[in-house]
């Protein structure tokens, strides 16, 4: 019998993870900047502007979160607890994201901590897919790695933005906002295999689109995301049920 594939070394599997998220750096780095000029813009200092980057790694929380400051502590301005509900909802689509790596890879509770810091949602879909192609799966080096390469380039970014930004061009401007939709797109289609799949995803994202006219983006995949599940989960109890009636 054939020995089952060995997990890398962890510096192996690191390295890995870290070079797969190359081709989103590109995509990263022009929005960081905004998010710091946004910051600075709104009083923050570049010692702030670059703090949140590093404790915080999380893209529309940031800009949400820098734009809610300008108004901190006036009359009829943002609250510290407002601030902090905002970010929540809007990152409360990693639990899905936690809940999907805790069955692909298996982590200690420290470890798991770590990797709940540095999640995002690309280095989630890229781990997803391409973790598969890891021998014996994904491991805790090959998921740090991803999320480390977007966490280097997320503050390296920050900090040219905070201390340079008012004379670079706008993401809009360099018209890079295409990038990660496209990224995410290239994750999706194949793995949308067979009529079961394609027609969970097509609901799962008119339901996401439905759902973004009333509620915070983090929330609405949060609903999109378990909806989703429920159905599939649903529709594939239901086809095992009339395999098993007619057999």
């Amino acid at each position: 019998m054939p020995a089952s594939p060995q997990a890398p070394p962890f510096w192996h599997a690191f390295w890995r993870g870290f070079r797969i998220m190359g081709p989103l750096w590109l995509g990263m780095l022009p929005f960081a900047v905004a998010y710091a000029v946004t910051a600075r813009a709104s009083g923050l200092s570049v010692w702030e502007t670059q703090m949140m980057s590093l404790t915080v790694f999380a893209g529309a929380s940031q800009f949400a979160a820098a734009g809610l400051f300008a108004g901190y502590g006036a009359a009829g301005g943002a609250s510290a607890l407002g601030i902090v509900a905002t970010t929540f909802l809007l990152n409360a689509r990693h639990l899905l994201y936690g809940l999907s790596l805790s069955r692909q890879v298996a982590l200690s509770h420290p470890q798991r901590l770590i990797a709940a810091q540095f999640l995002t949602d690309e280095s989630y879909g890229m781990v997803t897919v391409r973790g598969t192609q890891e021998p014996g799966g994904p491991s805790f080096g090959y998921v740090l790695g991803a999320e480390l390469s977007l966490y280097t380039v997320w503050n390296a970014s920050t900090l040219l933005g905070a201390v340079g930004g008012a004379v670079l061009p706008s993401p809009e401007a360099l018209g890079v906002g295409v990038i990660f939709p496209l990224a995410f797109l290239g994750l999706l289609v194949p793995m949308l295999r067979g009529r079961m799949t394609m027609l969970v995803a097509l609901l799962s994202g008119l339901g996401a689109w439905g759902l973004s006219r009333l509620l915070p983006g983090g929330l609405v995949i949060l609903l999109a995301g378990i909806g989703g599940a429920l159905l599939g989960a649903w529709l594939t109890s239901k086809k095992t049920a009339v395999r098993e009636a007619g057999a």
